[in-house]
């Protein structure tokens, strides 16, 4: 496993993330996940399976210690009051006293920032988090999060695939010293059948998918997320170390995004975006 150092965190580099698993497939799936070597799973509040998450952890018999937590608080919590007692909450459901890394799931502009990272603060003091970041911002909110904070961010995480052109998100968060941790890589399945994808992975022995996970791992601060809901394919998703892409692979893979290439972006909750760079 490679690891992510971001502002005083050491995030492992590729997650297992639980986004749209319900309970009964986390139970089954994760804790064969941590087993085979995962270390960083993402779950979040909105995805309501925080405590099977917490239970298959347990049932994965790894210490805590040794697995990479990460969760987020839904925007209806922003609230002061509302996102202490949503922590304490979260813990429970994930049995747990900490959380690695809580994320602001969303931007939500109802509630002023301020309080929104005060709170991220708080609890962080408090020893409920060890570390704190932000989720689908832009660069401008990036900037301000960490000009508003008192401990450092140490991530955002969003979208980012071969078709969505994220350097400006990258630049600015090398800059600040964060991570991005990339979600939705696989694109909806579109990477699985990408001619040029698959042509890169035939040089190796690898799929489409392991391609993109690889791409993305090898780039400088940046934090993957896989997911499967089926064992079998378990092993493929873990197995992107054993090779590297060559600068000319790299290339070639950044040169699939295009205009229109974002996936994730819901009214109400989305920023407006950074244009392509």
């Amino acid at each position: 496993m490679n690891f992510v150092n971001a502002n005083g965190a050491t995030i492992p580099a590729l997650g297992f993330g639980t986004f749209r698993m319900p309970g009964k497939e986390v139970l089954e799936v994760v804790p064969e996940a941590i087993k085979l070597g995962f270390r960083h799973i993402d779950t979040a509040q909105i995805y309501g399976n925080e405590a099977e998450v917490g239970e298959a952890i347990q049932k994965s018999g790894a210490a805590r210690a040794d697995i990479f937590l990460t969760t987020k608080v839904w925007v209806d919590k922003f609230r002061h009051a509302d996102f202490v007692t949503s922590v304490e909450d979260s813990l429970k459901k994930l049995r747990t006293d900490h959380v690695d890394l809580l994320l602001l799931h969303w931007p939500n502009d109802a509630v002023p920032l301020a309080e929104q990272i005060g709170a991220l603060n708080e609890v962080r003091q408090a020893g409920k988090v060890r570390h704190i970041g932000v989720s689908n911002y832009n660069t401008a909110l990036m900037a301000e999060a960490v000009q508003l904070s008192a401990a450092p961010i140490v991530t955002n995480q969003v979208e980012y695939h071969p078709y969505l052109d994220q350097t400006k998100v990258l630049e600015t968060a090398r800059r600040l010293g964060m991570s991005v941790t990339a979600y939705y890589a696989m694109a909806d399945g579109k990477v699985l059948s990408d001619p040029v994808l698959k042509d890169i992975g035939s040089r190796y022995g690898k799929t489409a998918a392991q391609v993109v996970l690889r791409w993305l791992v090898q780039q400088d601060g940046v934090v993957a997320l896989s997911k499967t809901s089926t064992l079998k394919r378990l092993p493929e998703n873990f197995a992107i170390f054993d090779f590297e892409l060559s600068a000319e692979e790299m290339a070639a893979i950044h040169a699939r995004s295009a205009s229109g290439g974002r996936i994730v972006s819901p009214a109400g909750l989305a920023p407006t975006w950074d244009k392509a760079a």
